[in-house]
C-alpha cells in the first residue's frame, strides 16, 4: 500500500458512487477487468473519428506511408498517454483532475478543468455528432433515393440527435458505456474486417501501393513528417478522458495494456482502412466511402454501426469532463443533479454543429491544436508523478483545502508547472503553426509534438529541483534524487 494511503485516517475520503463522484473507488467499485476494460478501449478508438484520422493521412501520404505513420505516432502517443493517466488514476482510484492538484495546485487545477473541457466537448463531440450526421445522411442517400446535403439541416438535425442519445446513455453511468461497447465494439471489429476484405478484394496491394496522396504538399520528408504529426495527435488526444475511466479498473496491469489493445492496436487498423479507401476512393470523409466500398447494404450497415459507435466516444469522453467540472467547479456543480450536468458538458458541442463545414474539414489544424495542449500538459503530469514524485500521491492532501494540503503550493496555484507547459506550447508553434500549418526547417526531423514533450518535461523538472521544492511547497522532498 502507498505512503499516502497508509497514513490516512479512517476519516478519509476514500470512497464513494463510482459512477458520479469524485472521490477515490474502492476495490469494490472497481467494474472494470483486462478484457470489460479492452472493449471499453475498442469501442473507443474504433469511432469514425479513426477512419477520419487515417483518410486526412491519404491526403499527405501514400499508402506505406500512412501505415508507418500511424503505427509510430498512436503508439508513442498511447503509451505515454497511457503512463501519465492510467497508472495514478488505478493505483490510487483517483479522478484524474484532482490527482492533477498534485502538479497545478487547487485552484490551477481548477482553472484548467473549467477552460480545457468546454473547448475539448465543443471539439470531440461536435466531430463525432456531425460525422452521425453524416453518416445518417449518406444511409438515407443510399437506401431512400434523398439528396440531403453534407452540411444541410438533415445532419445538424442527426448531430443534435446523436447528442440526445448520448446524454441519455451517460445518465445511467459508466455502466452504460460497458453494457453498450459489449455489442458495439464487436460489431465494429467486424465492420473493419469487411472494408479490409472489400478494399483488398476490389483493389490489388499493387494499386493501393501506387495509389497518389490526394493533396501533399509535394516535398517528401514534409509530407512524411505531418502524416506522423497529426498521429501523434491523434495517440495524444486520449489524454482528457483515459484516467477518469482508468478509475474503474481493477489493476494497474488492466488499466495500461488494453490501451494498447484498443487505442493503439484497434485505432490503428480502423485508421490504414480509412487511409487504404480514402486513396484509392479519393475523399478522406469515411461517411462518403462507406458505401461505394462496401455496397450498398455492407457500406449502410457499416455507417450505422460507425455512426453508434460515436455515441460511446461521445458518452465516454463526457462521463470524465462531467466529473472533472463536478470537482472543479465546487458546491455549485456538485448541487447539479448528474443528469444537468452532463446536459452542460454537451451544451458546447450542440451549438457548434449548427456549422458542421468548420470544424469537420479543418480536422487536421484540430488535430494540430489538440498536440500543441495535450502534449505539455501529459509531460508535465508524467514528469511530476514518476520522477519528482516516484509513483506516490497522498490522497488526502488532494481533498484538503488551500492552506491545509500540502499541493497548496502558492495560494493553490503551481506557476511554474504553467509556465513548463507554457513553454512547451511554444515550442510546438515555433516548429508548427496550427493555423497556417508553415513549418520550421527542424520539424523536417523532430515534429513538432515530441520537442513541446521533451522541453516541458525539462523545465518542470528544473524549475521544481531549483525554485519549488526548496521554497517548500508542493510536498517534494527536494533532497531526493
Amino acid at each position: 500500500m502507498s505512503e499516502g494511503l497508509r497514513t490516512q485516517p479512517a476519516s478519509a475520503p476514500v470512497g464513494g458512487d463510482a459512477g458520479t463522484s469524485d472521490l477515490p473507488t474502492l476495490a469494490s467499485e472497481r467494474i472494470w477487468g483486462f478484457w470489460s476494460f479492452t472493449s471499453v478501449n475498442i469501442g473507443l478508438a474504433i469511432a469514425t473519428w479513426a477512419f477520419l484520422s487515417g483518410g486526412t493521412l491519404a491526403v499527405f501520404v501514400g499508402a506505406e506511408t500512412a501505415i508507418a505513420a500511424s503505427v509510430i505516432g498512436n503508439l508513442i502517443g498511447v503509451v505515454l498517454v497511457s503512463l501519465t493517466t492510467c497508472i495514478p488514476s488505478a493505483k490510487y482510484g483517483l479522478e484524474q483532475y484532482t490527482a492533477l492538484r498534485s502538479v497545478f495546485g487547487g485552484n490551477g487545477s481548477r482553472a484548467l478543468v473549467l477552460v480545457l473541457f468546454p473547448l475539448a466537448a465543443a471539439g470531440w463531440n461536435a466531430i463525432l455528432a456531425i460525422m452521425f450526421g453524416r453518416a445518417i445522411v449518406n444511409v438515407s442517400n443510399s437506401t431512400f433515393g434523398t439528396d440531403f446535403g453534407p452540411e444541410g439541416g438533415m445532419v445538424i438535425a442527426a448531430a443534435l440527435f446523436a447528442i440526445l442519445i448520448s446524454w441519455l446513455l451517460l445518465v445511467k453511468g459508466p455502466v452504460s458505456i460497458e453494457w453498450v461497447n459489449k455489442f458495439v465494439a464487436p460489431a465494429l471489429v467486424v465492420v473493419i474486417v469487411v472494408m479490409l476484405v472489400a478494399l483488398l478484394t476490389e483493389h490489388s496491394w499493387a494499386d493501393l501501393l501506387a495509389a497518389e496522396p490526394l493533396a501533399p504538399f509535394g516535398d517528401p520528408g514534409l509530407d512524411w513528417m505531418i502524416a506522423l504529426e497529426l498521429s501523434l495527435g491523434v495517440g495524444f488526444s486520449w489524454w482528457t478522458i483515459m484516467g477518469n475511466l482508468a478509475r474503474l479498473t481493477t489493476t494497474q496491469r488492466a488499466a495500461f495494456w488494453p490501451n494498447l489493445l484498443g487505442l493503439f492496436l484497434a485505432s490503428v487498423v480502423a485508421g490504414v482502412v480509412g487511409s487504404f479507401a480514402a486513396l484509392v476512393l479519393g475523399d478522406s470523409d469515411p461517411t462518403v466511402w462507406m458505401v461505394p466500398l462496401g455496397g450498398a447494404v455492407l457500406g449502410v450497415i457499416a455507417l450505422v454501426f460507425v455512426g453508434f459507435a460515436n455515441v460511446t466516444s461521445m458518452v465516454g469522453q463526457t462521463y470524465s469532463g462531467s466529473l472533472a467540472i463536478r470537482r472543479a467547479g465546487g458546491a455549485p456543480t456538485r448541487r447539479l443533479p448528474w443528469p444537468v450536468l452532463a446536459a452542460l458538458l454537451f451544451a458546447p458541442a450542440a451549438a457548434v454543429v449548427f456549422w458542421p463545414g468548420a470544424i469537420y474539414d479543418n480536422y487536421f489544424k484540430f488535430l494540430a491544436w489538440v498536440s500543441l495542449v495535450l502534449a505539455p500538459l501529459c509531460a508535465v503530469y508524467f514528469v511530476d508523478f514518476f520522477l519528482l514524485r516516484k509513483r506516490t500521491l497522498h490522497v488526502r492532501g488532494l481533498y484538503e483545502p488551500e492552506g491545509v494540503s500540502r499541493y497548496s503550493f502558492w495560494r493553490g496555484v503551481n506557476p511554474f508547472a504553467f509556465l513548463a507547459v507554457a513553454a512547451g506550447a511554444a515550442t510546438y508553434y515555433v516548429l508548427l503553426d496550427p493555423i497556417t500549418f508553415e513549418s520550421a526547417a527542424a520539424f523536417r526531423y523532430t515534429t513538432a509534438t515530441l520537442p513541446a514533450f521533451l522541453v516541458t518535461g525539462v523545465v518542470h523538472y528544473v524549475l521544481t529541483r531549483l525554485v519549488v521544492a526548496p521554497s517548500g511547497k508542493g510536498g517534494y522532498d527536494h533532497r531526493a534524487r
